[in-house]
């Protein structure tokens, strides 16, 4: 069973909307306030990745490296890679080996950044993005964050949700959901599959030969 990744256009409004990038090396000083309301720090990481992605000439120019090197250095501060990656394997996280399940989020980690490269270079100067008002209580550690994204001008709204869990180091993005599909829920059917013929070894192999 091969996986199946998620289409360019939901990709498009994952990445260009949600901004789980940070700004590049000019835009780093201000960075997102992990500890604010979860609105107002999707918010934050939104405007500075909206910004970054609209500035930067080599991202602009299709430039993947470029995207993926922005990924790598400045995602992972707002994304907690190990619970997507824990989730998405369910029941059989447990029954992985502590270096199973490493390699695993290494590799899964890879897939999403590989595939978020090519989408990133679609965002145009009409991308925007806004938060509605957080309805959840003040002292909840596990909310959604709900949008709207635009990515052209005459183009409809688009509702966009985030899932956070309140960390030690504040707010960590860890779902989204795009056309009533999560991404955790996406990949848990796939995974399961894969791990059900050929083990959690398999799935691993599967991803990195998808990553090369």
């Amino acid at each position: 069973m091969m996986i199946r990744f998620l289409s360019i256009r939901y990709l498009v409004v994952l990445f260009a909307a949600c901004g789980v990038l940070a700004s590049v090396q000019s835009l780093a000083q201000t960075k997102p306030d992990t500890y604010a309301a979860p609105n107002v720090f999707v918010q934050q990481v939104a405007d500075q990745a909206l910004l970054a992605l609209k500035a930067d000439s080599s991202v602009r120019a299709g430039d993947t490296v470029r995207v993926n090197q922005i990924v790598d250095e400045l995602l992972l501060p707002y994304v907690d890679f190990e619970k997507t990656t824990r989730l998405s394997a369910g029941r059989y996280w447990k029954q992985a080996t502590p270096e199973q399940q490493a390699a695993l989020v290494k590799a899964f980690r890879a897939t999403l950044g590989r595939t978020y490269s090519g989408a990133l270079t679609r965002v145009d100067d009409a991308t925007t993005m806004k938060t509605l008002a957080f309805r959840g209580e003040d002292d909840a550690r596990d909310v959604v964050v709900k949008s709207q994204v635009v990515q052209h001008a005459n183009s409809q709204p688009v509702q966009l949700d985030y899932r956070l869990e309140k960390t030690a180091q504040g707010w960590k993005i860890y779902d989204i959901n795009v056309e009533n599909v999560w991404l955790i829920e996406n990949y848990r059917n796939q995974f399961s599959q894969q791990i059900g013929q050929n083990g959690i070894d398999g799935l691993i192999s599967v991803l990195n030969q998808k990553n090369k």
